[in-house]
C-alpha cells in the first residue's frame, strides 16, 4: 500500500470523478485508475462503485477514506517535523474562522505568516463555531476562531480567550429605530429578526439574552451567511443582533447600542495534542505561549 494510492483515493472521493481526480493529481487517468485497482486487489475489496454517471464510495471505501486521510496527514506531519528540526517551517496550516471575528485581523495575520513562512500552504475555512471546534478535534483544522457565549468552554481542544464584547442592534437606515441613539431588548423584541440558524452559537447569544429577560421574539429569516444577514437588514426585511465591533465597520445600516446587550466572547482553539510546526508558529505569532497559557488544555 502506497501513499500515492491513498492520495488518488482521497481525490476521487472528494471530486466524485476519476477524470477530475487525475487532473488534480497531475497524472493520466489510466495510471490513476490502475493504481486504485491495484490497491483494491491488495485490500480484497472495491472502494468505489463506478457507473457511467457517477462514482461513489462503497461501504469499504467509507471505512478506508478516513484512515487514508490520517495516513497522509501523518506523512505530511513527519515531513514537517523533519524540516522543523532543520530550522524550516513548512507543511499545511488549516485555519477556521467565524465571519464576524474582530479581535484579530485575519487577513493581516495570514499575510504576515505567509511572508515569514512562504513554504507553508495556508487553508482558510469559515463556518459556525460548533462545527469549527469539531473540525479541530478531528484534525481537519489546526486552529479556529470562535464567537460564543462567555460561559462556553469547548471540550477536547486547547483554547484561549481573545476578548469579550457585546452585541448591537443593526437596522436599515429607513427603519423607525434608526432615529434612536440606543435600544433595549424589550423594544427590540417587538421587531422582526434576521438571525443565524437555531442551534448555532451565534443564535444562542441572542436567544439566551431574550429568554433571561422573559421575552420572546420572532425570527422570520434564518440564514448562515453574515453577509446575507446584513443584506436582508439593509433591505428592511428585519433587524439583527451582531457583534458591536464588527457591526461598526458595516456600511448602509444603522448600528444601535443595546442597554442590556448580550455578551459575546471570541476564543481561539487548537488541538490538545502537540501542534504541527506550522500551527505552533502561527499561534506563537498571535502571542500564544504554548507552554504557559493558563486557558490551554480544556
Amino acid at each position: 500500500m502506497e501513499l500515492q494510492q491513498m492520495r488518488y483515493v482521497v481525490a476521487v472521493a472528494e471530486l466524485g470523478s476519476f477524470t477530475r481526480a487525475a487532473k488534480r493529481c497531475l497524472v493520466v487517468q489510466s495510471a490513476l485508475s490502475h493504481q486504485i485497482a491495484r490497491l483494491e486487489k491488495e485490500l480484497g475489496a472495491r472502494l468505489f462503485d463506478r457507473t457511467s454517471r457517477r462514482v461513489r464510495l462503497t461501504a469499504a471505501g467509507e471505512v478506508f477514506l478516513p484512515a487514508a486521510r490520517q495516513a497522509l496527514d501523518a506523512a505530511e506531519r513527519a515531513r514537517s517535523e523533519v524540516a522543523a528540526a532543520a530550522g524550516e517551517v513548512r507543511g499545511r496550516l488549516a485555519v477556521g474562522v467565524i465571519p464576524t471575528v474582530s479581535t484579530v485581523d485575519i487577513p493581516a495575520a495570514l499575510r504576515a505568516f505567509h511572508l515569514r513562512y512562504p513554504k507553508v500552504r495556508i487553508v482558510l475555512r469559515d463556518g459556525a463555531s460548533k462545527d469549527l471546534v469539531q473540525e479541530v478535534r478531528d484534525g481537519t483544522l489546526d486552529v479556529a476562531f470562535l464567537g460564543v457565549l462567555p460561559s462556553y468552554r469547548p471540550k477536547g481542544v486547547s483554547d484561549h480567550e481573545l476578548s469579550t464584547g457585546e452585541l448591537a442592534a443593526v437596522v436599515a437606515p429607513t427603519h423607525a429605530l434608526a432615529k434612536r441613539t440606543e435600544a433595549d431588548l424589550g423594544l427590540l423584541a417587538q421587531e422582526m429578526f434576521v438571525d443565524y440558524p437555531n442551534g448555532t452559537a451565534a443564535r444562542a447569544q441572542s436567544e439566551e439574552a431574550f429568554a433571561a429577560m422573559g421575552l420572546s421574539r420572532e425570527v422570520a429569516f434564518e440564514v448562515s451567511s453574515t453577509d446575507f444577514i446584513v443584506r436582508l437588514v439593509r433591505s428592511g426585511l428585519g433587524i439583527a443582533m451582531l457583534p458591536a465591533v464588527f457591526a461598526a465597520e458595516l456600511t448602509g445600516v444603522r448600528v444601535l447600542p443595546v442597554r442590556d446587550a448580550p455578551a459575546r466572547t471570541e476564543r481561539l482553539v487548537w488541538s490538545r495534542f502537540r501542534p504541527t510546526p506550522a500551527a505552533a508558529a502561527f499561534l506563537t505569532g498571535l502571542g500564544i505561549d504554548l507552554g504557559t497559557d493558563p486557558d490551554a488544555g480544556s
